[in-house]
């Protein structure tokens, strides 16, 4: 068989495989956190040798880095393809706001351990290359989102647009964070008259404040 045809299947494989062991990573980070996510785990769940992680890998620690940033940076081809068409198509403010607020809900909700261990780990690793990316890459993903929300600005009754958006954002992704990331069922259960009742009514909530702070619709 020609070497240039052996080559490039070669090659395929090899990707395939860094796909499932990178999967496979995230997954076992989000079921499993960060003492749980061990290479025999994530080798078995990626359908391989713990021995083939490692001839990729040097240890855990920079396979769960290369997760994370392929991760990350993901994130940033979703606000171009998902949430930058809605804001420059100018929907609605209202409906603007609603929707990314009621997205990051379901966002959290469906990945609340992958957010718990991935901020672990970002936090562990403080001071190296592999944080400095990660800080750098949220810290433009969270731009790029105050950014979209500045298309609105003559909507804005708010005397520092840039630095109220900013901050409502933060209010949002904070308490998103605490409520279904950090919070345990059981605390929840003890202050459950004192929150939304549901998702629906979290995300109507949010929305109104965020308005509001805005100087939106007062």
């Amino acid at each position: 068989m020609p070497t240039h045809a052996v080559l490039p299947a070669h090659q395929a494989r090899s990707r395939e495989s860094l796909r499932k062991l990178l999967d496979a990573a995230r997954e076992a980070l989000g079921r499993y956190g960060i003492e749980g996510a061990t290479i025999p785990r994530i080798a078995r769940h990626a359908g391989l040798t713990p021995g083939s992680v490692y001839r990729r890998f040097k240890d855990k620690q920079a396979l769960l880095e290369s997760a994370i940033l392929e991760i990350l940076e993901r994130q940033e081809q979703t606000l171009q393809t998902s949430l930058a068409p809605l804001a420059t198509k100018q929907v609605p403010l209202p409906e603007f706001a609603a929707s990314i607020i009621k997205g990051m809900i379901g966002a959290y909700r469906a990945n609340a351990g992958l957010l718990r261990g991935m901020r672990q780990f970002i936090q562990s690793r403080a001071g190296t290359p592999f944080w400095e990316k990660a800080s750098a890459l949220e810290a433009s993903h969270f731009q790029h989102a105050v950014d979209l929300f500045l298309l609105y600005r003559k909507e804005l009754r708010h005397p520092q647009p840039r630095m109220a958006v900013s901050l409502a954002l933060r209010m949002v992704v904070g308490t998103l964070y605490e409520l279904i990331v950090v919070v345990w069922p059981v605390q929840l259960k003890a202050t459950r008259d004192l929150l939304p009742r549901d998702d629906d009514a979290l995300a109507e909530e949010l929305t109104r404040a965020f308005l509001r702070y805005l100087g939106v619709g007062t």
